[in-house]
């Protein structure tokens, strides 16, 4: 594995990656591609990269792990700014660098997104025709979450108040900084926190099971409007036409993984679409525990292999 660093000409900072080689690499062949996007407020380091990323390059691809611009190790102020808009233009960013590598075939770059990276994966192959093949494990709309759970249904009074903190921030005030989870399991417990995903969230993120230093599943509220009105999936049916793999778990939660698989795999142009729902396992199952990742893998490894 080699930690590097993108440059991104756009804007002013760089996008920290990890790129993980297949077993006997030679830099004087070709191989394929898989970029490898993290959940939400998540980093490389937690299941794109050293889950999925690894099983991948064992498999005979070049798998590109990134951080997100504001997050993880990438550059970008304010921190942890989760911008929709943004995160899309970074899967061009990396595409970029890839076509540049004299070992990469650049016919054949594909993409995985886990959680709201499955979303963001979608939404960049729809205008990035580089992009010819699209994995999601359970894969979240982020838009649609930023409508309903994220905003407790209640958008317009999100958009108000995201609108009085960014005056507030313009004025000088602090840059607000929310923590999406409660500090441990035994907290969310105290809280009432009943709900499948929200609660496996905590388990996986503030316990050792998978806590990384830039891991941190913070957000800026006065960066977040443009999120209400964003959609992964807006123009599906007439840009989203590469071989489509949707990877779900049957145990569902609030952040409708399920749910939003179903729909894109619907709605989406692409002739070559599969909808894979893993049965007795959740959305936060899926990050890590070897039986679920090992049979989502199972219907992803063929797919790239068909398709790339």
């Amino acid at each position: 594995m080699e930690s590097i660093m993108i440059r991104n000409h756009d804007m002013y900072w760089d996008i920290a990656a990890d790129i993980y080689f297949p077993p006997n690499f030679d830099k004087t062949k070709k191989y394929p591609a898989i970029i490898s996007a993290h959940p939400l407020g998540s980093c490389k380091e937690q299941t794109s990269g050293n889950v999925y990323g690894e099983a991948l390059a064992k498999e005979g691809f070049v798998v590109i792990a990134f951080d997100a611009s504001f997050q993880g190790a990438s550059g970008g102020e304010p921190r942890f700014i989760e911008d929709p808009v943004q995160r899309v233009e970074d899967f061009r960013h990396v595409t970029d660098y890839l076509v540049t590598l004299p070992y990469v075939d650049e016919d054949r770059i594909g993409v995985l997104g886990i959680c709201g990276g499955g979303g963001y994966s979608i939404n960049a192959a729809m205008t990035e025709r580089r992009i010819k093949a699209v994995g999601t494990v359970t894969g979240a709309n982020y838009g649609r979450l930023m409508r309903e759970g994220f905003v407790n249904y209640d958008p317009i009074g999100a958009l108000e108040d995201m609108a009085k903190q960014r005056t507030a921030e313009a004025r000088g005030e602090a840059v607000k900084v929310n923590d999406l989870l409660p500090p441990s399991p035994e907290e969310a417990k105290r809280r009432g926190i009943t709900d499948r995903d929200l609660y496996e969230a905590t388990k996986y993120y503030r316990t050792p099971r998978g806590q990384k230093p830039h891991g941190l599943n913070r957000s800026v509220p006065s960066h977040q409007a443009a999120a209400v009105g964003w959609d992964a999936f807006h123009l599906a049916e007439v840009l989203l036409t590469q071989p489509l793999c949707v990877v779900v778990g049957d145990k569902v939660g609030a952040f409708g993984a399920y749910r939003d698989g179903s729909e894109i795999v619907g709605r989406a142009a692409s002739k070559k679409k599969e909808f894979v729902v893993i049965e007795g396992w959740s959305h936060y199952d899926l990050y890590d525990k070897p039986e679920p990742v090992a049979q989502a893998l199972a219907k992803l490894v063929p797919f790239y292999k068909e398709n790339l």
